[in-house]
């Protein structure tokens, strides 16, 4: 009669949804036993926690309503953290016990699931904080490096500024630095002091870069000009001279001063780079590649290319921008090759490869900077926009040309005045430049 009840209450508890009602739910444990007892109480009987007489722990009874005892209600078990997985019955588990909460149930709560968003939201706030740490440092030590050395106020009777920005960049044959091999290695011969090697005027407006050649062998007259070091007045005399002869005479001070007076354009930065410093540069940052049209040789500078394209290290590079004697053109043809390696090198270095690799990037600049010599107002930030117009040079947003020519005199060659002019008035008004040169 029991089991006829028991099956006729479950039946009418599936009717009612599936649930158990009356006081069958207190008599009938698991799933159609057909025992009055709970069948985790006949498998564990040690598991009954108010087991009457002689049962021998020594713990305080049970609240009726919590005693499992045989016939009771058993209330109904909450579930901690399991989503549908408990459906309110306890297999095996202590009623009431004192480790849980008052619910009795003693399951493990189910952890929380993690929070990507706040994850990636701090993982993002420390990259930018690392990058930011990391660029102020690089920069405090890139402008450490820096050799400002060159005094333009010690420049006298200067012209007028005009728009964009005037960047006198020379390359000199100095050797600071070198030992008697890396002389011998690089061709550059042991002669004391320096000389520009190459000079070159950029400048960098609103119309694209314009990078204009100065031949070391033009013709030019020494102004009235004040001593770099003494300080002394020495006027001018109306004396003729080679371009390169002013740094010899006295320095970079006086070879600015005799570009402005000899052009009218007003230099708004001085860069200097020597031998040691440009080959360097070269090595680190992996080699330039370049495209020479026609095979070379030259035993004065070690130059000896095959036509095509190639990879040149620090030691070739060097030689392919002071090589002269092997071309017709002489000093013309070897200011359009310093102009070429100059423009592909900028190019080649201003990649992701290079600015957001640290073992590039770093050697890289150190290299350059370690040898660079600038004038006293130059920043990091004018030498990075220097940089990158000699890279637009290439990238085909500038010209590139040699100072116009009109012929020469003992040797020198002397600049095509009417040229000359027209060639700084559109430099000065920030214009698209469209004179020719040679």
């Amino acid at each position: 009669m029991n089991q006829w009840q028991g099956g006729t209450s479950r039946s009418s508890g599936a009717e009612n949804g599936g649930g158990w009602s009356g006081d069958q739910s207190g008599n009938r444990y698991g799933h159609g036993s057909g025992s009055a007892e709970p069948e985790g109480a006949r498998a564990m009987p040690q598991v009954r926690r108010d087991a009457g007489p002689g049962y021998q722990r020594h713990e305080p009874p049970l609240p009726p309503s919590m005693s499992p005892r045989r016939g009771a209600a058993v209330p109904p078990q909450q579930s901690q953290g399991y989503d549908d997985a408990y459906d309110g019955y306890n297999t095996g588990q202590v009623y009431g016990g004192g480790h849980g909460g008052g619910d009795g149930y003693e399951g493990r709560a189910g952890r929380p699931r993690p929070q990507w968003g706040r994850r990636i939201k701090w993982t993002v706030i420390a990259l930018v904080a690392v990058l930011a740490v990391a660029s102020v440092a690089t920069y405090f030590w890139a402008d450490g490096k820096l050799r400002r050395k060159v005094d333009l106020s010690k420049v006298i009777d200067r012209p007028a500024t005009g728009d964009g920005t005037n960047y006198l960049i020379v390359g000199s044959d100095s050797r600071e630095g070198m030992s008697a091999a890396d002389k011998q290695k690089l061709h550059t011969g042991s002669a004391e002091g320096k000389r520009t090697d190459s000079m070159m005027i950029l400048h960098d407006g609103s119309n694209g870069p314009t990078l204009i050649s100065l031949p070391r062998d033009s013709d030019v007259e020494i102004p009235t000009y004040v001593g770099s070091d003494s300080g002394k007045k020495y006027p001018g005399t109306g004396r003729h001279t080679k371009l390169n002869a002013a740094y010899a005479e006295d320095g970079p001070e006086l070879l600015v001063r005799t570009v402005e007076y000899n052009t009218k354009l007003h230099i708004d930065h001085y860069v200097e780079i020597g031998f040691a410093g440009f080959a360097n540069i070269v090595d680190a940052i992996g080699g330039v590649e370049m495209d020479i049209p026609k095979a070379f040789k030259d035993k004065n500078s070690g130059a000896d290319f095959p036509a095509g394209k190639q990879t040149l290290n620090g030691q070739q590079a060097l030689a392919f921008v002071r090589t002269r004697h092997a071309f017709a053109g002489q000093d013309l043809d070897r200011t359009k090759n310093q102009q070429k390696f100059l423009a592909t090198l900028a190019s080649q270095t201003a990649t992701p490869g290079t600015v957001l690799n640290p073992f590039k990037l770093y050697p890289t600049m150190s290299a350059g900077l370690d040898t660079l010599i600038v004038d006293k107002d130059m920043s990091l930030w004018s030498l990075g926009n220097m940089f990158f117009a000699m890279k637009g040079v290439t990238g085909g947003e500038g010209k590139s040309m040699n100072m116009p020519i009109s012929g020469s005199t003992g040797g020198n060659l002397v600049w095509d005045k009417a040229k000359l002019r027209q060639l700084v008035q559109q430099l000065n008004n920030d214009e698209k430049v469209t004179v020719s040169g040679n």
